[in-house]
């Protein structure tokens, strides 16, 4: 029902944008007819054959535009003339545009990106990933399986990469991210975080201030690869800035959602990490035992921290309340479930 509901808007949102940039033809045949009509009644008068207003010869012009001339044939040659003139116009005008406009509007394909910015533009409290590239690919895909929402903006994807988010539901719009536009196309202004991937800390950055200045709200996670400009641009902005040595996707996406991960270490050929994770008051997880956590998500509770306090290895049969932080050993796999339902 959702994902209908999400495609209903968008076809309206897409439809609306398509009569946009139908606006100036549109315009121009108005304001033909408005002219023709115009000339038709001044002339009628001059060569006595008046018709009664003005909107009658407006009436008249636009039934012969559409082959549906209505009143009596003029005796003077000049008016004649409307009556084959405005037919012809009408063919090579209005017709033409209306076959322009039901081709685009149900060949969705020839306009990808006004579709994709549509998708996009019905989205909210997701999050908007910039940089296509492997990590953002990967980030991407985390998210998606976390169960969060997406939108890409990237301006030089290859076709396979985009055509696999695009399989996943998720719009991906070929434009540049350090346009305004193009994050309100993306809508930059509900959108809950901004993750940059750009293999460039400058680029990135400029994307990051622009992206706060539309939304002083939204998170920004942002890749720089100066592991001391990360610890700057967290003081300064209070960004979650992670620099190289911290660039896994799992990390990545987890800071859009607002929880912490670590990078997975191996034990005995398992790949774990440790994650940090608050319980929200609206959670599933709220009132649930330890033990029913652990057994459900297949993950270990090492700590909870509540009243200020922590307690290590805590029992089973401790209850989780809203407010109370969990720090939780697991697969990345299962903490990204575990991350989704604590929220």
């Amino acid at each position: 029902m959702k994902t209908f509901l999400k495609t209903w808007k968008a076809s309206w949102r897409d439809t609306f944008l398509l009569l946009g940039e139908f606006r100036q033809p549109v315009l121009v045949f108005s304001l033909a007819i408005i002219t023709c009509a115009l000339a038709y009644f001044r002339l009628a008068q001059l060569y006595h054959e008046p018709i009664e207003t003005y909107v009658e010869a407006l009436y008249l012009m636009l039934t012969l535009t559409f082959l549906q001339p209505s009143g009596e044939f003029p005796n003077h040659p000049i008016l004649q003339l409307f009556f084959f003139v405005m037919p012809v116009m009408g063919v090579l005008t209005l017709a033409q545009g209306l076959a322009d406009f039901g081709y685009l509007l149900f060949n969705r394909r020839s306009r990808s990106k006004e579709w994709e910015m549509a998708v996009a533009s019905t989205l909210s409290n997701h999050h908007i990933l910039v940089g296509l590239g492997h990590l953002g690919y990967r980030v991407t895909d985390q998210l998606h399986d976390m169960g969060e929402e997406v939108a890409v903006i990237e301006l030089k994807s290859t076709a396979d990469m985009a055509g696999a988010v695009q399989k996943m539901g998720i719009p991906v719009i070929h434009d540049d991210a350090t346009r305004e536009l193009v994050l309100e196309s993306a809508n930059i202004r509900k959108a809950k975080s901004i993750i940059l991937c750009i293999q460039d800390d400058a680029l990135n950055l400029k994307i990051a201030l622009k992206a706060r200045s539309l939304n002083k709200n939204i998170q920004v996670v942002i890749r720089i690869f100066d592991e001391e400009f990360a610890e700057a641009l967290h003081t300064q902005f209070g960004f979650t800035a992670l620099s190289g040595t911290g660039i896994a996707a799992p990390v990545f996406a987890a800071s859009a959602a607002g929880a912490e991960l670590t990078n997975p270490i191996s034990i005995e050929g398992e790949a774990l990490s440790l994650a940090r994770l608050s319980i929200d008051a609206k959670s599933v997880l709220a009132g649930k035992t330890i033990g029913h956590v652990e057994d459900n998500y297949s993950v270990s509770i090492i700590l909870i921290r509540f009243d200020h306090h922590s307690n290590f290895h805590p029992s089973a049969s401790q209850l989780l309340s809203p407010g109370d932080q969990i720090a939780v050993l697991g697969r990345p796999q299962k903490l990204h479930a575990l991350l989704h339902a604590s929220r």
